[in-house]
């Protein structure tokens, strides 16, 4: 069994701050952004996404196999996590690879380290197909649950170079070109917990280089843009993004592919001065499971 252990404390969106360079220097486990909302159309059901991968395919073609990614669900509001979903992909061989996708039910802090053998863990998914080309194959499991893991249109929007230009915007989108690799769960609410009022987060871990049987974590995030914006580097301040999934309203609950993060934040913290990056939602969202639009190339 692998040991989780907390490491790195970087979290964040396409890259972090100061340097914009991946946690450990590898792409595959840089997140990027990651969603929660409620299923349109269908209120007994949630959407969990995490994209990493920034710039894909150019620094990385395939999701890490000795890596674990994980969304961390918080079910009585004390900043801990209660439940994670995690992640875990083979090698990637004859451009195949295939994802494994497990609930834990979790009985002690993140701090502490946990063998997953300490813990429930059940199946959700298994042996589910990476998508590497246009089409998006998605795996149908049981209770309603879908999984959805690949090459995708990255789904942010927002004036990069703008903002890295002192808030000088010009309503260019950045990421209207850009790719990423996707993870899409849909569950029914239940698996969340009782209680529909949830903390959710996403990490990334991989193998410590001196202690290849334990896992560390290096990437970690929780609300869009902070890591960006505020942390630059220091230590990991409590960030979670919080969601009702009984509510279909998006940003500040839980966070859906077209809410104008930016534009939010960028009132906040600037008082209402800058209200806006000119930047709005991308056009090539799906209307159906993963929700991810189609990449702008065709395979990788």
């Amino acid at each position: 069994m692998q040991q989780m252990t907390r490491g790195g404390e970087d979290m964040a969106d396409h890259l972090d701050a100061p340097g914009l360079n991946s946690p450990a220097t590898d792409a595959r486990v840089d997140i990027t952004d990651h969603y929660a909302f409620q299923k349109p159309g269908d209120p007994h059901k949630t959407i969990m996404i995490l994209n990493v991968n920034p710039l894909a395919p150019s620094h990385a073609r395939e999701f890490r196999h000795d890596a674990v990614y994980e969304t961390l669900v918080d079910t009585n509001t004390d900043a801990q996590p209660d439940i994670a979903f995690r992640y875990r992909f083979s090698n990637k061989v004859a451009g195949q690879q295939f994802a494994r996708v497990t609930r834990v039910e979790l009985t002690r802090a993140l701090e502490d380290g946990h063998l997953e053998g300490d813990h429930k863990a059940e199946t959700l998914v298994e042996h589910a197909p990476v998508s590497f080309g246009s089409d998006a194959e998605i795996t149908n499991a049981e209770d309603g649950v879908r999984f959805f893991a690949g090459f995708r249109s990255d789904p942010f929007f927002f004036d990069l170079l703008g903002f890295l230009n002192g808030l000088e915007f010009t309503g260019s989108d950045f990421f209207a070109d850009k790719n990423v690799f996707g993870i899409a769960l849909e569950v029914p609410n239940r698996l969340l917990g009782n209680n529909p009022n949830v903390g959710i987060w996403t990490r990334t871990l991989v193998p410590m280089t001196l202690q290849p049987n334990h896992l560390t974590q290096v990437k970690q995030m929780g609300r869009p843009g902070i890591n960006t914006v505020f942390n630059h580097g220091n230590d990991l301040l409590p960030d979670i993004l919080t969601f009702n999934f009984n509510s279909a309203a998006g940003f500040l609950n839980g966070r859906r592919l077209q809410d104008d993060v930016i534009d939010i934040s960028l009132n906040l913290v600037t008082n209402g001065h800058v209200a806006s990056d000119g930047v709005g939602p991308h056009t090539d969202y799906l209307a159906q499971f993963p929700y991810l639009g189609t990449p702008h190339i065709p395979h990788v």
